[in-house]
Order: structure tokens, then sequence, then C-alpha cells
């Protein structure tokens, strides 16, 4: 079993709240945005971390990550990415990856179980039935942007459910 913490567009803040949530967790995931290589660096030191760069990073944060990131954990296919959208409305450029992904899953060769972004700083948790996998975007765990509320996911990967969901909300101040 793997409790995972998930964040995304911190742009440079950490904010001191949200560590104590991902200090019971076995790995912590950032779906891009993350603002600095001390939030990547304070991450890091936390638990360890996967990662993808997003629009806003750059310099060493960028350098050091990719744009897309395929790894499994258990028996969970994972595909992150900053810039990925929802069902229905993905970024047009995935839809390829994803193809090729229904393609290898259909023949036993991994595929996509769980899809990962950030970007809109909305949080939302949609199974896509058309191509088989559940979306996730925590949102944003940072203060800047227009919304209301810093997020951040937690869950488990079991074998390969996905399963103990939590949704963080702290209040913006």
């Amino acid at each position: 079993m793997t409790r995972i913490g998930l964040l995304s567009d911190t742009h440079g803040l950490l904010d001191k709240r949200v560590m104590p949530y991902l200090e019971s967790c076995d790995e912590i995931w950032h779906a891009g945005d993350i603002g600095s290589m001390e939030v990547l660096q304070k991450l890091r030191e936390t638990k360890p971390t996967r990662a993808v760069y997003g629009n806003m990073d750059s310099g060493d944060v960028r350098y050091s990550l990719s744009e897309l990131y395929r790894f499994r954990v258990e028996d969970v296919n994972v595909l992150m990415t900053h810039i990925g959208g929802y069902p229905g409305k993905y970024n047009p450029w995935l839809l390829p990856v994803f193809r090729q992904a229904a393609e290898d899953k259909a023949s036993n060769k991994g595929g996509i179980d769980l899809f990962v972004c950030g970007h809109s700083h909305i949080l939302k948790v949609i199974y896509d039935k058309q191509w088989g996998f559940l979306t996730m975007n925590p949102g944003a765990a940072g203060k800047q942007g227009w919304q209301t509320a810093q997020t951040l996911l937690r869950f488990t990967i079991d074998k390969n459910e996905i399963k103990d969901l939590e949704v963080v909300e702290l209040a913006r101040n």
C-alpha cells in the first residue's frame, strides 16, 4: 500500500499548513507550476517526490523535470503532466498518447490507469469512461490565482486500486 500526497500550482509558495498533510504520505506528487527549486527541494527532503514542470516554471525547475512523466506505483500506471485538461476537454497534444495507451491496455502492455494534471487551479476527480482511466487535478496548493481555497489530494494505491481519496481544503489567508 502506498499513500500519495498530490499537489499542484504552488507557484513558489509551500504553505507551512500543507506540510502536515504530506508527512503521513509515502510519496509526494507535484503536477507542475512548482515555482522554485526551493519548493521542490523541500518536498524532496520530506518524502520521495515525483513531479513535472508547469508553464510558469523556468530555469532549474524546468531543466530538472520533464513535461510528461509516466510511471508505475504498485499495479497502477500513471501519466502526469501540467496542462492536461479533463474528460471531454483534454489538451489536444495528449490524445495520441491516450490512443497509444488504450492500445497498450487492450493488449496487456500497460496503458494508463491514472491521469494527473494541474494548471486550472480547479480541483477535479473524474473517471473517464472513454479512455478508461481516473483523472485527478488537485487544484492549487499555493496562493497565486483567483481560487478562494488552497487544495490538495491524498489517496492510497493498493495493488491496482486507487482508494481512500481525501480532499484537503485550506482557507486562503
